[in-house]
């Protein structure tokens, strides 16, 4: 005779504390969950309204300077480390744990054009300014009597940036001329030019650490090898470009920050055009900077908003503003990927959150899972139309507002007026030109 039991084991369903969670059986078969599809919607859609009432970006200012902001810099090897220069040539150091100002230097007379941190062995305490004075100093910031300068140069031209390469001693400057110096030497061990008025911006690469770019005021983005006597490759864009920022994930890729309020993904294999075009901004882009990680970039605009975008996608993530906040020159990425510095015309620099519904501080085991949970619901149910709907819905400024309806309206009108012209045409007289060759110019070798 048969006799059929039940066997149970108790560590399946048995709590091991109260405390614990209680465990739930759970049967997998889809046939006996026919509304799982709806449910996840439903999920979805809760998660998405969740987190745009979570999304809390703002985390504070730090004030104190006494003219708008038109330079950021972090430290390379500590996080907390933070530096801003200043309009009236004040330098600041920042302790961003205890969102305070460590030091104050008055650096130089007029604007401070520059700052940058020393990443070489055995002087990464070193800091360098550049300013309005044309003169390059050295501070150590680790002194005692730290509003005293190192080292002091003059350069025989003016000078509008500087940037350290990633870890030898030798850092460049960039103005009339591209000048790359030694901090043991007090002239220039190599000088480049290509006939242009003044040069905005360098940039070291941070993986080919001999490959510099700049961008100038003559509309050209130049590539320099500090190996050779004679720069490399130079492309002319329609507008001016204001900064670049490299890739530090790929070697081969930068951003640049341009007048006509886009940004240009380019690379630098192939000049010819843009790998992609970055629209959002109704102003001229001030400054770039990329996220640690290579993945997404922040911006800052003189529409008085800030914008982070991903590294493949033509339209912003997020976008960042206040009341109070004016022209941004200056965007700056945390090293630890999480916080976003701005630094604006009204004296302030604020520290966002790089994502806006992210909670700071400690979380337990189940929160993490159930807002990993969430996220990939997000992004499961992202194109259905109310998801999406609510996932771009941002609030602007009233003046962003309309500037971005004015612009619509023109480049709707810009191509019908173009279609028209083909519709009339002879049938191969007229191209049509790909977005991202329009601007373009040339590449010169």
């Amino acid at each position: 005779m048969k006799v059929k039991l039940l066997s149970r084991d108790p560590s399946n369903y048995l709590r091991e504390k109260t405390t614990d969670v209680p465990k739930i059986p759970r049967n997998y078969d889809p046939s006996l969950h026919p509304l799982e599809g709806p449910r996840e919607y439903v999920r979805a859609l809760n998660a998405a309204k969740l987190e745009k009432v979570f999304s809390k970006p703002f985390l504070g200012a730090l004030s104190g300077h006494a003219d708008g902001i038109y330079r950021l810099c972090s430290h390379p090897k500590v996080l907390r480390r933070v530096a801003s220069g200043a309009c009236d040539g004040v330098v600041k150091l920042w302790d961003l744990a205890s969102m305070s100002c460590s030091a104050t230097i008055n650096a130089h007379s007029g604007f401070v054009r520059g700052v940058c941190f020393s990443a070489a062995e055995g002087v990464s305490s070193l800091m360098i300014s550049v300013g309005d004075d044309k003169a390059i100093k050295t501070w150590n910031i680790d002194s005692d009597v730290i509003d005293k300068a190192v080292t002091m140069v003059m350069s025989k031209t003016v000078l509008l940036s500087v940037d350290h390469h990633r870890s030898a001693s030798q850092f460049a400057t960039s103005g009339e001329l591209v000048e790359v110096w030694d901090q043991s030497r007090v002239d220039p061990v190599r000088s480049f030019e290509w006939g242009v008025d003044s040069i905005q911006c360098v940039k070291y690469n941070p993986i080919e650490t001999n490959l510099i770019a700049t961008a100038a005021s003559d509309r050209s983005v130049t590539l320099f090898d500090v190996r050779m006597a004679s720069p490399l490759r130079k492309v002319v864009m329609t507008m001016k470009a204001n900064s670049l920022c490299w890739n530090p994930m790929e070697s081969m890729n930068f951003v640049t920050a341009n007048d006509d309020t886009n940004l240009y993904t380019f690379d630098m294999r192939m000049l010819e055009a843009p790998l992609n075009v970055h629209m959002d901004h109704v102003g001229a882009v001030m400054d770039v900077d990329f996220a640690p990680t290579g993945q997404e970039f922040v911006s800052g605009s003189f529409d008085k908003t800030v914008r982070i975008f991903r590294y493949n996608s033509g339209r912003s993530r997020e976008v960042y503003h206040t009341k109070r906040m004016q022209r941004v020159f200056s965007v700056l990425w945390c090293r630890d990927g999480s916080y976003v510095l701005s630094g604006s015309d009204e004296m302030n620099i604020r520290m966002w959150k790089a994502e806006a519904a992210l909670k700071c501080g400690p979380q337990v085991p189940r929160e993490k899972a159930a807002l990993r949970y969430s996220s990939q619901l997000r992004e499961k149910f992202k194109h259905h139309p109310k998801i999406r709907r609510i996932l771009r819905h941002r609030h602007v400024p009233k003046l962003v507002y309309k500037e971005t309806r004015l612009r619509q309206v023109m480049l709707d009108s810009r191509r019908r007026k173009f279609e028209n012209v083909v519709r009339h045409s002879k049938p191969g007289t007229v191209k049509r030109i790909p977005e991202r060759q329009k601007h373009v110019v040339e590449v010169k070798e």
